[in-house]
């Protein structure tokens, strides 16, 4: 499959203005709209919802928002297919080193952490990186710190296929996205959300014990275990409540 020539086009004038582009002037909402949205659109993405669906069912939710951290946060693009989301996309200016720059890295992988997506997309368009978002990401973690893919602009017309068959509509509509995800997973160290939250609450828990024994030696081991159950309890009712 050969790249569109609409893609050669954008190719040709982000490599012949690379310089002025590299400058901090020019924002992020320059290369969203001049870029990275028809970037999306020639995979088959209605960004600008030009069919005029519900909100419901709109292919590309723009700042979508998620809690992260009890925060909330709004990635600058979501896909959908059906309502449901597949992937984020977190867009950067020009001037940003994706592939060197750890923060931007950890913002996309909390926002697709937190969202429980498996794959999510970091782009300024002259660098685009995928990152795997099944794995906890943590502050200190480097920028190539579970990065499955990365190109740069040059790389888009010769790569176009595995572009296209990964992140383009008709390819999620087919299950290829899905197949790229379980055949990427990273087996070392990967940690599920839930997996993650269970082991939390269990530090809660050892917490707790030592906090409510300190202050209340005549507890029975069964009433510090109720105690202790009944403290988390209400804490993670309560989080419930908030994020709902």
């Amino acid at each position: 499959m050969s790249a569109p020539d609409r893609i050669k086009e954008l190719v040709r004038t982000f490599g012949y203005n690379l310089d002025s582009y590299k400058r901090g002037s020019y924002n992020e909402t320059q290369v969203r709209r001049e870029f990275i949205d028809p970037l999306f659109e020639e995979l088959g993405w209605d960004v600008g919802n030009k069919q005029g669906y519900a909100e419901a069912y709109k292919d590309v939710i723009h700042e979508d928002a998620i809690k992260v951290g009890g925060v909330t946060k709004a990635p600058d693009y979501c896909f959908r297919i059906g309502g449901a989301r597949k992937f984020f996309l977190e867009a950067k200016k020009p001037s940003i080193n994706i592939q060197g720059d750890a923060h931007p890295a950890f913002q996309l992988r909390r926002y697709g952490w937190s969202a429980k997506l498996p794959l999510s997309v970091l782009t300024d368009f002259e660098e685009l990186a995928v990152y795997d978002c099944r794995v906890k990401p943590v502050k200190t973690d480097k920028a190539s710190h579970s990065r499955i893919l990365y190109f740069t602009y040059t790389d888009y017309e010769e790569r176009w296929e595995e572009i296209a068959g990964i992140f383009s509509r008709d390819a999620i509509l087919k299950g290829s996205f899905d197949k790229y995800v379980e055949s990427s997973k990273i087996k070392k160290g990967t940690t599920q959300v839930d997996a993650a939250f269970l082991q939390e609450i269990e530090r809660w828990r050892e917490f707790l014990a030592r906090n409510i024994a300190l202050r209340n030696p005549n507890l029975s081991q069964r009433q510090m275990n109720y105690a202790v159950q009944q403290t988390i309890d209400r804490i993670v009712f309560l989080r419930i409540c908030e994020d709902r």
